[in-house]
């Protein structure tokens, strides 16, 4: 994991979140991600309770996932202009709901997935680290292009938290009493008071496959929230190393590694984020190769989730037919799962090869 981490980590300098040096009082094994030091695991913790305790009944972990990137865009004309960047449904969004989204290039590849919520007067973004600004850089091509009103702001002097577990809703809820969390549905989020501080956005939302919190945080008061989480019975920090199991337990894509900029939605399991009005109005980058791929069923290559027998198998492994003969795909990520006691794994395979319960050979190189 930590190998993956540091071949994931931006070029220039490394950067720090506002938790970095509670994460060495916490006794975190630091290790650069996407740019920044980010906790691989805890002393006293590791991959391996991190993970449990997090599916554990009545717990919750607490990530730092600060490096990701927050965005607003205002202006009179900011829906029409982000539907030409994503391909979800952005005007059918109520106040205080979101929904997960895509940044496709003009070939229909990912550039990025992100989270998408209509804050009322103004749209929220939030994209992956590694690519954020990669995804700045696009976007801003993109409305030097349009003719109407939008701007964009990157929220650098924002945290963002995320609260995952069984128990994070009653967790969460001893310190927000103005928040009715019960009745908070997923990727629905409020502004409000969490631990006394102000001006926090809490979304329910996650990566791990539990019922959970995603929390920004003003950066001067970050810390603060974060002790205030972590003196709460049953709450234990988690690191990158259970982040990527949980997600890889859950099926969710890992940009960089299950998606990229050559891979296409219908191809990734991802069609699903493209509402039926924007497959009719084709508006966003990228439509042609990506509608055409969905109407015409023309991909050739599925993402598939892989249950593995004997030992791990990591990424870049190649998928062959059960009798080893015809190489048929290529293993994108895997572990071995915590929950599950033997090794599971994600990546492609060619069509043909992608029906549940198909048996298939691994090459461990």
């Amino acid at each position: 994991i930590a190998a993956r981490a540091l071949g994931a980590a931006a070029s220039g300098a490394v950067e720090r979140t506002a938790l970095f040096d509670l994460h060495n009082e916490l006794g975190g094994k630091m290790v650069e991600f996407a740019g920044y030091e980010m906790p691989v695991l805890y002393d006293g913790l590791g991959v391996l309770k991190e993970h449990h305790h997090c599916r554990g009944e009545g717990c919750s972990s607490l990530f730092d996932v600060s490096h990701m990137g927050q965005l607003r865009f205002d202006g009179a004309d900011r829906v029409a202009f982000m539907e030409r960047v994503l391909v979800g449904d952005i005007a059918g969004l109520e106040p205080g709901t979101g929904r997960l989204s895509l940044i496709l290039n003009e070939n229909g590849g990912i550039i990025d997935d992100c989270v998408a919520s209509n804050a009322g007067d103004h749209l929220y973004v939030v994209v992956n680290a590694g690519n954020k600004a990669e995804d700045m850089e696009h976007i801003r091509a993109l409305m030097s292009e349009f003719s109407g009103d939008v701007s964009m702001s990157y929220l650098e002097d924002r945290s963002l938290v995320a609260l995952q577990g069984p128990g994070a809703a009653a967790h969460l809820q001893t310190l927000t009493p103005s928040l009715n969390l019960p009745q908070l549905s997923f990727m629905s989020g409020e502004r409000t008071t969490v631990a006394g501080v102000n001006d926090c956005i809490v979304t329910r939302c996650g990566y791990t496959g539990e019922d959970g919190f995603e929390i920004s945080i003003p950066s001067e008061n970050v810390t603060d929230v974060a002790r205030a989480m972590l003196a709460i019975d049953g709450v234990q920090p988690a690191g990158l190393g259970a982040r990527d199991s949980l997600r890889l337990e859950a099926g969710l894509c890992l940009h960089g590694h299950d998606i990229d900029q050559t891979t296409l939605p219908m191809e990734a399991g991802l069609a699903w984020t493209i509402a039926k009005r924007r497959r009719e109005d084709a508006g966003f980058v990228g439509a042609g190769p990506t509608l055409e791929q969905i109407t015409n069923k023309s991909f050739n290559r599925k993402r598939v989730g892989l249950v593995v027998e004997g030992a791990p198998v990591r990424e870049g492994a190649e998928v062959y037919s059960e009798d080893g003969e015809t190489r048929v795909g290529t293993v994108t990520s895997g572990t071995l799962s915590p929950t599950l006691g033997h090794p599971v794994a994600m990546g492609y395979v060619d069509r043909g090869y992608f029906k549940i319960n198909k048996k298939l050979s691994v090459k461990r190189g």
